[in-house]
């Protein structure tokens, strides 16, 4: 079953649901399996919370007994000093608590960005073939980027601000409640509901806008690192104008989103603002018809006011930190997302390891049949075997499905109808790993990481020492190249190793899969590129890399495979003609007329031919 690819555009779900199953998923690594400091922590983190608010609301208490205390006819001397050093101790404690409970709760936090980051990374390794031809790389980069940053946001705002902000909501209310009548606790408890309810309703109503800024930001993403990454294209057609306004245009539909953002963040504050100081000046109207009538003090009048105060902040701050909270749940819907896409190729359960060893392995294609899409099959009952060291070729005409086989014998898909196997085994049944490691590719396109000749060598055995990785080079034919450049192995390559020619590329890929040291190698038109020189020179390094190993060689230039011990020409998907080079040429078919066009074209010398 085709996985769906991963776009911009959000999944037609509402946003509640959406962002529910956002923090669902995202619980569990709040309270590990099998990590019990981590759950110390966080219980540590919640107990040093409480005491934070319970010291942060009483607080006030001390402020207005204080107060009362310097009214006339009270002791003026050792009440207040004691009074007024409790109060300080008690602010100092819920400051020390609060830092407290942000240093134990930061390890947590960091953990879990770290955690969820790095198994987004896997898991885009484990997706299928599909899944990464379809993608755009600068969009899903910059989700997973925007995910874990949203994953750190929603933490740490949610656990230092909502929580100890509602949790001290109910203290305050609890307390008012005790101290004066049930109206002071109604009005203080009524104004943060519909606080809370016009802050998640509005910020609700602006999250469109910042799905719209993620497209665009996305967008204006992937549009500015393909023209990079094509950056001797555009110079080839002169197209640096046009790329610009590409990528102007995504730029400012990101604008008129970012606009929209914070003309309506402005009226949220406004509303927010109105919703508080309607509260606070109801409430002080109370306390003041309380204080003239004589219920109250002037002391409680003060304490009033300053819980009151002492809630308008986290309050205010609290609208903020749910548009932080919505927005970065919103980042993170992409990410796990991504998390929640299934593997098109994965390991049955049960499946087992390719048995290693040394010696060459046998592949056979028993009557495979196969399509990228339901609507188009590529190959048709095709069926071949090579035996343990021996050579196969796959020639025929662009199209014919000569490097879907290397697709289907490297597992990037799954066969429709019959079998691939190695050694007898059916490779659907083998883990990918095993699998993988006993198969080395040199494609015709070779991509090098943009670090050392040295460090893209050993990447096909990492964790070879030196004297393996130059034995490996000597091997390719492209040591005493390295040794002629000014730092050696430790010459940078470039973006895609774009420092380096074709051949001396093709040659450090040749190196590396020798260093793998694979049971079956597959060269994928891997001199098709290159000059007759270098391609010549190369073909004697394929040779001492083809030695002792089952090799499947696709080709398009003919004069490659001549050696071959086995040749396969497809048409259609379909195998048309079976032997060796002189075989084929005898029989006068599709593959010597491949030969006589080719040998016209290259001006090959007729002896060659016979």
């Amino acid at each position: 079953m085709r996985s769906a690819p991963l776009t911009d555009k959000p999944a037609k779900t509402a946003d509640d649901r959406s962002a529910f199953r956002t923090i669902v998923e995202l619980l569990p690594y709040l309270w590990p399996h099998g990590e019990p400091k981590t759950r110390i922590r966080v219980v540590l983190a919640a107990l040093c919370l409480v005491l934070a608010k319970i010291a942060t609301v009483y607080i006030p208490v001390l402020y207005s007994r204080a107060v009362d205390a310097l009214a006339p006819g009270q002791a003026m001397l050792v009440i207040p000093i004691g009074l007024i050093g409790a109060y300080g101790l008690v602010r100092i404690a819920s400051a020390g608590f609060g830092e407290l409970r942000d240093a134990i709760f930061s390890a947590v936090q960091q953990g879990i960005v770290r955690k969820v980051g790095m198994q987004s990374f896997r898991h885009m390794h484990n997706l299928s073939l599909r899944f990464h031809l379809d993608r755009q790389t600068g969009g899903l980069s910059r989700n997973i980027e925007r995910g874990t940053t949203g994953i750190d946001s929603v933490l740490r705002l949610a656990v230092f601000n909502i929580l100890p902000t509602l949790f001290e909501v109910v203290l305050v209310t609890a307390i008012l409640w005790n101290l004066f009548d049930w109206r002071f606790a109604a009005v203080t408890f009524s104004a943060v509901v519909i606080y809370l309810s016009f802050t998640m309703g509005f910020t609700n109503w602006r999250v469109k806008f910042r799905r719209t800024m993620n497209e665009m930001d996305s967008d204006a993403r992937t549009k500015a690192i393909d023209s990079l990454l094509n950056y001797e294209t555009v110079k080839y057609f002169g197209n640096e104008r046009h790329e610009a306004t590409r990528y102007d245009g995504a730029l400012r539909r990101y604008e008129t989103a970012a606009v929209k953002s914070q003309v309506t963040l402005n009226m949220l504050n406004i509303g927010q603002a109105i919703i508080i100081s309607l509260a606070l000046a109801l409430v002080m109207l109370m306390a003041a018809q309380g204080v003239r009538s004589g219920t109250m003090t002037v002391g409680k009048f003060v304490l009033v006011n300053t819980y009151l105060m002492q809630l308008y902040q986290p309050l205010n701050f609290i609208g903020f930190v749910y548009r932080e909270i919505k927005q970065g749940l919103v980042d993170m819907e992409l990410m796990f997302r991504l998390l929640g896409t299934n593997a098109e190729v994965a390991d049955r359960p049960g499946a087992t390891a390719l048995p290693s060893g040394h010696h060459a392995a046998e592949v056979v294609f028993d009557n495979v049949t196969f399509g990228y899409r339901p609507d188009r099959t590529i190959l048709h009952g095709l069926s071949f075997t090579v035996k343990p060291g021996h050579s196969l070729a796959i020639v025929g005409p662009t199209g014919a499905g000569k490097s879907t086989i290397s697709r289907l014998l490297f597992r990037f898909y799954d066969v429709g109808t019959g079998a691939v196997r190695i050694d007898g085994h059916d490779i659907r049944d083998l883990t990918q790993d095993s699998l993988r490691t006993a198969i080395g590719v040199v494609p015709q396109d070779t991509v090098l990481f943009n670090d050392t000749i040295g460090y893209n060598i050993a990447y096909g055995r990492p964790g070879a020492t030196q004297g393996e990785i130059e034995q490996a080079a000597r091997m390719a034919q492209v040591h005493d190249f390295v040794l002629r450049l000014p730092d050696g192995y430790n010459t940078k390559v470039g973006e895609r190793g774009l420092k380096l020619s074709g051949g001396e590329k093709q040659r450090v890929a040749i190196a590396r899969t020798i260093l793998k040291n694979p049971r079956i190698l597959i060269l994928d038109e891997a001199t098709s590129a290159l000059d007759t020189r270098t391609e010549q020179d190369i073909q004697h390094a394929l040779r001492s890399l083809a030695r002792d190993r089952t090799t499947l060689t696709i080709a398009h230039r003919l004069s490659t495979v001549t050696d071959a011990d086995q040749i396969i020409v497809l048409d259609q998907g379909v195998m048309v003609e079976q032997g060796t080079h002189h075989e084929l040429l005898a029989q006068a078919g599709v593959y010597a007329r491949m030969w006589a066009l080719q040998a016209e074209q290259q001006d090959i010398p007729e002896p060659a031919i016979a």
